[in-house]
């Protein structure tokens, strides 16, 4: 085999991602919000990480994500919902206790929530990279301070080994840290609106778009 032929297929290897060409998810969940369901390709991607940056906490980080974990508590009916996975959603770390009357407004089915509280940031990664290689949770969702490449890199691994979505919340001063996640999303609020820049997307374009959530 020549080295151009070799070439040639690995850049078609669906795990190979080069900037400005966008790859189809192989499983998606509508996120609610149509403008960001067409950015994304379909929906946010069901196969690896979706990393979240704010720089401060209740400004909507929760909020864009509801349409979606209502969408996968509501798995246990197949008619109703027939892409939907079946499973738990894990809180891994989270900085309060999720308001289950908040949730179940939203249309989310609570006895699904599954809420994990590590001692330490090594035990949170356990936690989660087991949550998410574990085929009974349809996502997991993790609160993370530092964090290094390669344990990122271990995660989205999981995330795709899984076929869980894995939502991980950092401070917007992680944004220029080098990350594995094929959608990077840091979000802040502006004038009663959400806005959601998308500094990195392996399914779509890249930019700004505004949400009323």
């Amino acid at each position: 085999m020549s080295r151009e032929y070799g070439l040639q297929e690995l850049l078609k290897h669906p795990r190979i991602w080069r900037p400005g060409t966008a790859v189809v998810a192989r499983r998606t969940v509508p996120t609610g919000f149509a403008a960001l369901d067409r950015r994304l390709g379909g929906g946010w991607p069901v196969e690896g990480i979706t990393e979240l940056l704010f720089s401060k906490q209740g400004i909507g980080e929760l909020r864009v994500l509801m349409p979606a974990l209502a969408f996968l508590s509501r798995a246990d009916n197949p008619e109703e919902q027939p892409d939907a996975g079946g499973g738990w959603i894990a809180w891994v770390a989270p900085p309060h206790i999720p308001y289950a009357p908040a949730l179940g407004l939203y249309g989310v089915d609570t006895s699904r929530v599954l809420v994990i509280h590590p001692d330490k940031q090594a035990d949170v990664l356990w936690a989660m990279e087991q949550a998410l290689r574990s085929s009974t949770c349809v996502a997991v969702l993790a609160w993370l301070a530092a964090i290094d490449e390669r344990s990122m890199r271990r995660l989205q691994l999981a995330a795709e080994a899984g076929l869980c979505w894995a939502v991980i919340f950092r401070h917007t001063r992680f944004a220029g840290q080098n990350s594995p996640a094929p959608l990077r999303i840091k979000l802040q609020p502006d004038d009663g609106q959400l806005e959601l820049d998308i500094i990195r997307n392996r399914y779509g374009a890249v930019g700004s778009l505004f949400l009323q959530c």
